[in-house]
């Protein structure tokens, strides 16, 4: 294992395992993020398939993606020799220390975070799990559990960072200065905004058009079509202007993020040149650029064994620095450690029974 230097911050960020896929929203927006901050910082990530128990995912499923995801952040270049890489539900202080973060965290404040806000106006109340309402909470556990000093976040999601620092403040006031480290949010360089490539209007996700997304696990072919048949409209010049020219800039949005270009520097390359030039040249990219992470990945899914392997080491790490967190906020909260020494309570001394009644 490659030795961290003392003086790195350390980050935490996790990804669930919610499809049979990871794409190049997901991609562009963190994994390749993560691949590059392991020169900088002590990372630690994880597959957080405690988070994506919220919606109620058919238990085969769950259990598949979960090696799934694990196996192509490995392929897109996670070193587990230089980062921290493990499930979330191995390391079981993650559900102890939502317990105890429950415990110091208002009902409103809770009931205030936009997820939970935006999925109960769409489906009711009733059609929402606990889990989902206490999601954040779970979050900040991930975090606080770590002595994480920063969360990778592209500058619309500092505010999913905002509910684990006031946490970590108030742990700070209320049990002693040195309870929690207050984590910061690390803000990403600004990645393309990916939309879907039959309803450029929208951004690409899983809940969009089946023909409109590009998974890191599709077959060479399968993008090349994706590409190629994707929505533009009916000019003919080529050229970077995403308010009258959605599907095209879209493809040069891609092309440019894939290759470290300016889009508009791309459509000057194509002057005079039509849709389907671009189209041609913008799928040997993405299936070049997802080559190796898919066949880097289908080679550690044929061997879970191994992928276990690396899974359980890194959980074995995780718990190092979790097991030692926990102890000392539990510690805080008036908690006490298992096999403490101490003196017996005794009848008129305050002690009070907590036996069922």
């Amino acid at each position: 294992m490659v030795p961290v230097p003392a003086d790195r911050r350390r980050v935490f960020s996790g990804i669930q395992p919610t499809a049979d896929s990871l794409h190049i929203g997901n991609y562009l927006g963190a994994v390749r993020n993560w691949v590059t901050l392991q020169e900088t910082h002590d990372c630690v990530y994880s597959v957080v398939d405690l988070h994506a128990l919220t919606v109620n995912p058919n238990p085969a499923d769950i259990l598949r993606r979960t090696r799934v995801t694990a196996a192509q952040l490995l392929a897109a270049g996670v070193d587990p020799d230089r980062s921290i890489l493990f499930v979330q539900s191995h390391v079981s202080e993650h559900a102890e220390l939502t317990w105890l973060l429950n415990c110091v965290t208002g009902f409103g404040e809770a009931g205030r975070m936009t997820q939970f806000k935006d999925k109960t106006q769409k489906q009711g109340s009733e059609g929402a799990n606990v889990g989902l309402f206490d999601y954040p909470i779970l979050q900040a556990a991930d975090i606080l559990l770590y002595d994480a000093h920063a969360v990778p976040v592209g500058e619309d999601q500092r505010q999913h960072l905002e509910l684990s620092r006031d946490i970590a403040i108030r742990l700070n006031s209320r049990l002693g200065e040195g309870t929690a480290i207050v984590p910061e949010a690390l803000i990403t360089a600004a990645t393309a905004k990916i939309y879907d490539l039959q309803n450029p209007g929208a951004k690409m996700s899983k809940t969009g058009s089946p023909t409109g997304i590009l998974e890191l696990l599709d077959e060479p072919k399968v993008l090349a079509k994706r590409v190629k048949s994707a929505v533009t409209d009916t000019e003919t010049t080529i050229r970077f202007d995403p308010e009258n020219k959605p599907g095209v800039s879209n493809l040069l949005s891609i092309y440019g993020a894939l290759t470290n270009r300016a889009p508009g520097d791309i459509a000057a390359e194509y002057e005079g040149k039509m849709y389907g030039h671009l189209k041609v040249d913008l799928a040997e990219v993405v299936v070049e650029t997802f080559r190796p992470i898919r066949e880097g990945a289908q080679a550690l899914l044929a061997d879970p064994d191994e992928l276990d392997r690396i899974l359980a080491r890194g959980a074995e790490r995780a718990r190092e620095i979790a097991g030692p967190v926990f102890r000392r906020i539990a510690s805080r909260f008036g908690l006490l450690a298992p096999g403490t020494p101490g003196t017996p309570c005794t009848p008129g001394t305050g002690a009070r029974s907590t036996g069922a009644r």
